[in-house]
């Protein structure tokens, strides 16, 4: 299990998950309620999913983190990470591309996260 997940949207890093951050009690209830809302249904692809195993929630909530993303809606976004982060421990990254009017978002298994570093260039 990676330590860090991380969500990269267009190449660039915007959120990390530390998994070794405990959640506080609010918080996964959150989740739970999450899961207890997805169970009763969620849209994946306009075709309207009962009792979505986990694949079909990962979708749906990494869908939902894209638009978080695209809105600064930065509490949903991170609850949508931890979600992924906590659920699916296997997960490394969350690639999201935006490319002429095109949204892909990649579930990374295979691929750890490095940190990004900034370089500075002088003349």
């Amino acid at each position: 299990m990676s330590i860090i997940m991380a969500v990269i949207f267009n190449g660039t890093a915007e959120l990390e998950y530390n998994r070794n951050t405990r959640l506080p009690g609010h918080q996964s209830l959150y989740l739970d309620k999450m899961d207890e809302k997805m169970d009763a249904g969620i849209l994946v692809a306009d075709k309207k999913v009962i009792n979505p195993d986990i694949n079909q929630r990962a979708q749906f909530v990494a869908s939902n983190l894209y638009h978080a993303l695209k809105e600064n809606n930065e509490a949903m976004a991170a609850s949508m990470c931890t979600y992924l982060a906590t659920r699916i421990q296997d997960l490394k990254q969350i690639k999201i591309v935006e490319q002429d009017d095109q949204v892909s978002i990649d579930l990374v298994f295979d691929e750890e996260y490095k940190n990004q570093v900034s370089v500075s260039f002088t003349h």
